[in-house]
């Protein structure tokens, strides 16, 4: 062979591209959505309630699934699924956060991209107007995970994300939650979304203002990797529900471990996590996998939930029945 054959074919070597792993240009894309479990029954839901419960859920749908399809990545999808539900006062997370027993609204959030397995985290946060955005600055600006309280907010400031007085997180129907702190009214809301985008990577993120009545500057799980979120390449889950039960029995990573070890499936791996590891009426749980599949189960007498596939026609369930 002439040195110039041999210097053609090396050239064509350096040119002709190799198949790059998770390049699905035209994948099928997949969003799925939930707003907290607990005590939601037809019997305390006013049909106006439940109409703005489902506008909301359908929006935030809707928007993620126009991210998707038009190529957007799923950390984008998720994150302004979710900054969606924070600026509403039905959720509680962001704007219809609940208050703690010193009368105060502390947010937690976290979001993970199961492309890379980078995650971010905020807690005990109480000026930062959209918790999920400061979360996924920690995992992209950051070389950490987890920031809490004062140190979160004065990195929030720093990049530029928008603050405000704590007065804005008022809601007279949380207030009212407070004063009547009956077991019954500590919400277990949080609001989570999963994504699954073109190029076949998987992202979660959740965020909550905590429980009813809170004290002593408790978290739960929503900002802790593993319990609360969870992403790989294989598996994304997103936890609603009394946050101690999914930090101690670490419930985000727990199914995608089953998924992965045990060779079930991503749903199947859930719905154990959910009816057999945790007590009744703990909560909840979104998983999606790879190839699309939502799983949504749940232990409590309701819980916000929602979908949508490549048809991008939205699905939306609140009840158990």
């Amino acid at each position: 062979m002439t040195t110039l054959v041999r210097c053609l074919a090396v050239l064509a070597l350096l040119i002709v591209p190799f198949p790059v792993a998770h390049a699905v240009e035209d994948g099928p894309i997949t969003l799925v959505v939930h707003g907290g479990a607990g005590t939601i029954t037809r019997a305390n839901m006013t049909l106006e309630r439940e109409a703005e419960y489902r506008a909301k859920l359908e929006e935030g749908l809707l928007v993620g699934y126009r991210i998707l399809a038009e190529g957007g990545s799923s950390l984008d999808a998720v994150e302004t699924v979710v900054r969606i539900f924070e600026d509403s006062p039905l959720f509680n997370a962001g704007k219809g956060a609940v208050f703690t027993a010193e009368g105060k609204n502390e947010l937690d959030a976290s979001i993970m991209d199961g492309a890379t397995l980078k995650a971010g985290a905020v807690a005990g946060v109480t000026i930062i107007k959209n918790p999920i955005s400061a979360a996924r600055a920690v995992m992209e600006q950051t070389d950490h995970v987890l920031l809490a309280g004062p140190g979160a907010e004065d990195f929030a400031r720093s990049v530029g994300l928008e603050t405000v007085e704590p007065e804005y997180f008022f809601t007279q129907r949380r207030w009212d939650s407070l004063q009547n702190a009956k077991e019954r009214e500590k919400k277990m809301g949080t609001v989570g979304a999963l994504a699954l985008d073109r190029q076949g990577h998987l992202a979660a993120a959740t965020s909550t203002g905590g429980t009813t009545n809170k004290r002593y500057g408790r978290v739960g799980d929503s900002p802790i990797i593993g319990a609360g979120t969870y992403a790989n390449e294989l598996c994304a889950v997103s936890s609603t529900g009394t946050g101690e039960y999914f930090i101690r029995n670490a419930v985000a990573y727990d199914i995608c471990a089953r998924a992965r070890y045990l060779d079930q499936s991503v749903g199947e791996a859930a719905h154990a996590v959910i009816h057999e590891v945790l007590e009744p009426g703990i909560g909840g749980v979104i998983t999606l996998d790879a190839g699309g599949e939502v799983a949504m189960p749940f232990n409590t007498e309701g819980m916000y939930r929602g979908y949508v596939l490549s048809d991008g026609k939205p699905i939306i369930e609140i009840y158990r029945d």
